[in-house]
């Protein structure tokens, strides 16, 4: 099977939204319209269920506290510059992964803190309505399965509450991780204290952020300019450093440690790496699958929060198109490739067939199940 990969986003300029129907371009206009959507029929050509799989990006996060990549407040559109960690880069490179954990170390504290919004509520209650079969998210911030733990929830790129040895395999908590960063590095401990003694990772203004030093970005890490990274030290895996497993070409591997248990770049073993699918990084062919089952026994599609700039969320709106599923979109500005996903839909459509509205996740989807649940409750009474 061939492998998918996780790519560099398209980071080209996206068109202006697409409103349909025309009617969705207020907020009571697209409540409406996604109502319809989800509310319609069953497809005549297809034999699945009539619910619908969502699709999440960092949009749906943003109300809390998080960035998102291209909004107005995006990491992408306030910094041209920023590159995310690429996966071999991470796997050879002891400096890049003294950089990267310096600056997760920092970030770790906002993300840890942060809690699901209103629209991830929102989407507990659509299950509860049944009108949506399965979640499948890009995003790592574990919003979903603690908001909504019941409704089935594949994380398409993994998740930042744990680590994973990339050697032996072992899970290892992010909470405890954290706590052996604060211990091997104190001085940084002490500015992260400063910094959170100081409220800068307190607001959710990228703005007001930045004026305390700090940038906060999606994948839960803070960009500090200047910073002295190359100090920063990070733990060994501990089931490697007790038992050292054996690498790929047979030799033993060796797992070393500092006098303060700092992991030793004289070991060739022993890497922790977060949980979550990098840039470069295969897709396990587990989570590709589980991924296309959700689209193929769904009805239809409802994006949300993602512009769809990466290829492994791209291609499973995709997927959906060549089966003739319908298509809704929620999301503040354009998406990758949406004139290609709508450009069938005819006149006189409310929604039913297909919905494109810009608006903001957390706004609308607390209405939107009012909406739905009024609609219930008159029928039931009908």
């Amino acid at each position: 099977m061939q492998k998918s990969f996780m790519r560099i986003p398209y980071t080209g300029p996206l068109p202006p939204p697409i409103i349909i129907p025309k009617s969705a371009n207020t907020p009571a206009g697209a409540i409406h319209a996604l109502s319809s959507f989800l509310s319609a029929p069953k497809s005549l050509n297809r034999t699945q269920s009539r619910q619908t799989v969502l699709l999440t990006g960092a949009g749906i996060s943003v109300a809390s506290g998080l960035a998102d990549y291209r909004g107005t407040a995006g990491t992408y559109t306030l910094n041209k510059t920023y590159r995310p960690i690429y996966y071999n880069e991470f796997l050879t490179s002891h400096e890049a992964r003294k950089r990267y954990w310096a600056r997760s170390f920092l970030g770790w504290t906002h993300l840890n803190k942060s809690k699901p919004n209103s629209a991830h509520h929102a989407v507990k209650d659509l299950g509860r309505l049944g009108v949506i079969s399965s979640v499948i998210t890009q995003n790592v911030d574990s919003f979903h399965p603690m908001a909504h733990p019941d409704i089935p929830t594949l994380e398409l790129h993994g998740y930042l509450r744990s680590l994973v040895c990339v050697n032996c395999g072992n899970d290892y908590p992010r909470k405890e991780f954290q706590r052996q960063l604060s211990k091997l590095n104190p001085a940084w401990a002490t500015f992260l204290a400063e910094m959170l003694e100081a409220g800068a990772l307190d607001t959710e203004n990228p703005d007001e952020r930045r004026k305390k030093g700090l940038k906060t970005n999606p994948d839960g890490d803070v960009d500090l300019p200047d910073a002295p990274y190359t100090t920063f030290r990070y733990p060994a895996c501990p089931v490697c450093l007790v038992d050292p497993p054996k690498l790929l070409d047979g030799t033993q591997s060796r797992v070393e440690i500092d006098r303060d248990s700092a992991w030793s770049p004289t070991s060739t073993a022993g890497v922790l790496k977060p949980a979550v699918v990098m840039f470069g990084e295969s897709i396990a062919s587990n989570i590709k699958i589980a991924a296309e089952r959700a689209i193929d026994e769904a009805d239809r599609i409802l994006v949300i929060g993602s512009s769809l700039a990466t290829y492994s969320a791209w291609r499973l709106v995709k997927r959906a198109k060549e089966r003739s599923m319908p298509i809704g979109v929620l999301n503040l500005g354009g998406v990758r490739g949406e004139e290609s996903f709508f450009a069938d839909i005819g006149s006189g459509n409310d929604g039913s067939s297909g919905t494109r509205c810009s608006e903001s996740a957390d706004k609308i989807l607390p209405k939107l199940v009012e909406n739905l649940q009024a609609a219930h409750k008159a029928q039931a009474n009908g």
